[in-house]
């Protein structure tokens, strides 16, 4: 799908995407500025910026092999830990000063395994994450958080109270509701912005200092107001599954005339359709509310499928969503289980519904293309 946004802004996110260090983290690292790994969306962000770094989204970006993490991990691990693994074997990850783990799958698990014991990183930390989303499961995390808050602290030798945490949480909170803002646009009936272009914007957001992000963002959205809107689609398209950094694979999908105006996405609207609470009496706990409770879970979370398909519902409902494709990377356990009881939901209603799996490099675009056709078609679209 032809752009119709001329956006110096908009590039600026583009490129961002296509590589791991992008001019504006280069510019804050020149300057003596920190930056520390995430290897999951439930890494507590506000915590690291709190310490006065960059909270940094992994990503395989750049990646063309798994020659050297395949020394370390079989096939049957998912190939977006393969690439990730094997640009850190190969130093490609030296501008980090940190990286954060939580044991989001097993998969992630043995990453911080290996990356503890064969790449040079200054910092490296696991915080062990519930599987359910009830009132303990908030406490245990409170404690994580804390713990990963006090051992960060020590390390950079900086200390991470109470007022530095709330004024992180407000810049974060500030993002989510620019983004939000974002989403918003896409509602109506000729969006100004294209899935691709979306996710672009949401990922650059994980790799540059906040507060020039929230600028740009502030910057894109004044563009987007006055941006001529997009009609020549065959349908609305809501995406799901878990992580997708590659807006190519999108372009994909909008090439065939079915345009994005939604996801469940751990690089989407699951990390921020919700704002942490700013007037809770203590900003760990908040956090840690935040994180385990408040927010759309992923299927990592147990017992909690009811309310995610609510939240898909409600997503179909008001972007007036025609049919969801829900993206699956090979070999995750996770999201296997929960495309096919998503699926078995949606079939009780008749909603059009396809699962697609793939690798975390772009491959197999002729099928990926037929497959969407097929699927518009079978919609009467």
């Amino acid at each position: 799908m032809e752009t119709k946004l001329k956006s110096q802004v908009l590039q600026q996110f583009q490129e961002a995407t296509r590589s791991l260090v992008n001019p504006e983290l280069q510019k804050w690292k020149d300057q003596g500025g920190r930056v520390l790994g995430c290897y999951c969306s439930y890494i507590p962000e506000e915590v690291i910026t709190a310490a006065g770094c960059v909270p940094f989204r992994m990503r395989g970006t750049g990646s063309t092999s798994t020659e050297l993490a395949d020394a370390c991990v079989s096939l049957i691990n998912c190939s977006f830990i393969r690439h990730s693994l094997d640009l850190g074997l190969r130093g490609e990850y030296s501008f980090l000063d940190g990286c954060a783990w939580v044991n989001s799958c097993d998969h992630v698990r043995r990453i911080y395994d290996h990356w503890k014991r064969k790449i040079d990183t200054p910092f490296v930390h696991l915080l062990s994450l519930p599987k359910k989303v009830t009132e303990p499961q908030v406490e245990w995390y409170r404690e994580e958080i804390s713990l990963f808050k006090d051992r960060l602290g020590f390390h950079l030798g900086v200390f991470i109270s109470d007022e530095r945490l709330w004024k992180a949480i407000r810049l974060h909170n500030e993002t989510r509701q620019l983004q939000r803002q974002l989403y918003e646009l896409r509602k109506r009936k000729d969006p100004p912005i294209t899935g691709a272009e979306t996710l672009a914007v949401m990922v650059a957001g994980t790799a540059m200092p906040r507060q020039e992000y929230n600028e740009l963002l502030r910057e894109l959205l004044d563009d987007l107001s006055r941006a001529e809107g997009h009609t020549d689609y065959r349908a609305r398209i809501m995406l799901i599954g878990g992580i997708l950094d590659d807006p190519r694979y999108i372009d994909v999908i909008e090439d065939q005339g079915g345009l994005v105006v939604t996801d469940s996405l751990c690089f989407g609207s699951r990390t921020m359709w919700r704002d942490v609470d700013e007037n809770a009496s203590d900003p760990v706990t908040a956090l840690a509310r935040y994180y385990i409770a408040d927010r759309p879970s992923c299927p990592r979370m147990f017992g909690d499928h009811l309310r995610r398909s609510a939240f898909v519902k409600d997503m179909i409902r008001d972007f007036n969503v025609d049919g969801v494709i829900a993206e699956r990377l090979v070999m995750c356990d996770n999201w296997t289980g929960e495309q096919f009881m998503l699926g078995e939901d949606l079939k009780e209603t008749g909603f059009p519904y396809i699962r697609l799996d793939r690798e975390y490099l772009l491959t197999g675009v002729g099928q990926l293309r037929t497959r969407v056709q097929a699927f518009l078609e079978m919609m009467g679209r």
